[in-house]
């Protein structure tokens, strides 16, 4: 019989399917996600014969150790959990610009070095401008393969026939598969691309990475069922006109999603940078008040950053709050526990708190360094160069305890630190360091008088 196209709508947050508009996805609840798209549907009047598979017992089912391919980039490691391992599908996700294909250029590059066949599909460049970018990075062996092409059909063929151990797709939005009618970059095309390229990786032990477009909300684009179906979901984030990066591991089947990887952005590519606590405290002010040390935890990796605060009287009626790299919710709270349980008259002052060098910090860990920093912004008082904080603080004014408390304070030595301010059930249960000096408060009231 012949084939027949019909208007189909698609949710684009979860990739729910109906054969009319709705105002709001039954699936998901998201408002005016649905776009319509046409597909192809064709009949032959043939029945399947379908095969009955016997199910396993989880007793006589074999496991080894995943075989992982190191990459020879030692953040990147760490964020997919040591390794790129044989058969996963990898989605890398990030806002333009910031720098995904320059780091899966890198990756190829150093596992062609350890004699690894590598195929690298572009639909978005040329082969001239990929070579340009590549002599940027360094040399290259033989053993890098480019493939420009858009048609998945032809792609997947060239990937059987050529049998690489990675393979790189850039981007899954330029993709598009001739069974299916809708354009490429539609809901219908990313899902059955993935999944053709999900049955690849599974069924020829290929690693496959695939470079995905975000959203102005900073999400993937297309159906959140993309996410889903990949092992491993990473999204590369910092600022375009900064020059670090840092690779963050949303979803992780074969390791821990609490990782990240910080890079620096620079002529010849991107470059690991293995001490982030250090390149986050360049350039701080000396005899400065407002400026506190604080630890916060990225997975098994302390960070040390500068938090600025600054208090002045407000020239209007409303003072204004102003949170940058921390929650502005969270800072109005502490302020407010500062007015209640210190007696500081804050609600005639303007206040502007700020995680130096940019990056992004939600732990509650934090709590106690922002505290310290408004106090001394408010007091015109200097926190001594040495000092670190870092503790949670309740709305009673308690400072409360942190996980990995000695990792933390570790980490304050390593860099030079003398003095620690902590909660005091962390102080008690952690063993003699010595060479740094660690204080232990239960509330605000102490810590201030601590420093």
């Amino acid at each position: 019989m012949a084939k027949g196209k019909n208007s189909v709508f698609f949710c684009q947050n979860c990739g729910y399917e109906s054969s009319k508009w709705m105002g709001q996805c039954p699936a998901c609840k998201e408002w005016n996600s649905f776009v319509e798209e046409t597909v192809s549907k064709s009949t032959n009047g043939k029945i399947k014969k379908i095969e009955y598979t016997e199910p396993s017992k989880i007793s006589e089912i074999e496991t080894n150790e995943e075989e992982r391919i190191k990459t020879g980039m030692q953040e990147l490691d760490r964020v997919l959990g040591g390794g790129i391992v044989q058969g996963s599908l990898v989605l890398v996700g990030g806002d333009p610009g910031i720098g995904k294909s320059t780091l899966l250029l890198q990756v190829c590059q150093t596992l062609t070095t350890q004699e690894k066949k590598v195929l690298y599909i572009s639909g978005e460049e040329s082969l001239k401008q990929i070579k340009m970018r590549a002599l940027r990075i360094g040399q290259f062996t033989n053993d890098l393969l480019i493939l420009c092409e858009t048609n998945l059909d032809l792609a997947s063929e060239a990937i059987k026939k050529l049998k690489p151990q990675v393979v790189v797709i850039d981007s899954i939005q330029t993709m598009y598969n001739e069974a299916i009618s809708a354009a490429p970059g539609s809901v219908s095309q990313v899902r059955e691309s993935t999944s053709l390229l999900m049955q690849l990786a599974k069924g020829n032990g290929i690693s496959i990475f695939i470079v995905g477009h975000v959203t102005k909300e900073g999400v993937v684009a297309g159906p959140r069922v993309l996410e889903h179906m990949v092992d491993t979901v990473l999204y590369f984030e910092g600022d375009r006109h900064a020059s670090y990066r840092i690779l963050r591991g949303v979803k992780n089947r074969f390791g821990s999603t609490n990782e990240i990887g910080v890079f620096e952005m620079a002529e010849k590519g991107l470059i690991e940078v293995t001490n982030p606590s250090e390149y986050m405290l360049e350039g701080r002010p000396e005899n400065a008040s407002g400026s506190v040390v604080a630890c916060s935890m990225e997975g098994t990796r302390p960070i040390l950053m500068e938090i600025q605060a600054l208090v002045c009287q407000t020239n209007f009626g409303l003072p204004r709050r102003t949170a940058v790299g921390t929650d502005f919710n969270r800072v109005n709270l502490l302020m407010a526990v500062l007015e209640k349980r210190f007696g500081l008259q804050l609600s005639s002052c303007d206040a502007y708190v700020n995680i130096a060098g940019g990056i992004k910090i939600n732990e509650p860990a934090i709590d106690l360094a922002i505290v310290m920093a408004i106090v001394s912004s408010y007091q015109d008082k200097v926190i001594p160069e040495k000092t670190i904080v870092f503790g949670e603080v309740g709305l009673s004014g308690e400072v409360r305890s942190v996980s990995m408390a000695e990792q933390r304070v570790l980490e304050a030595k390593k860099l030079g630190f003398t003095r620690c301010i902590i909660p005091k059930v962390s102080s008690q249960n952690l063993k003699e360091i010595k060479g740094i000096e660690i204080i232990g408060v239960g509330n605000l009231r102490d810590a201030i008088h601590a420093i």
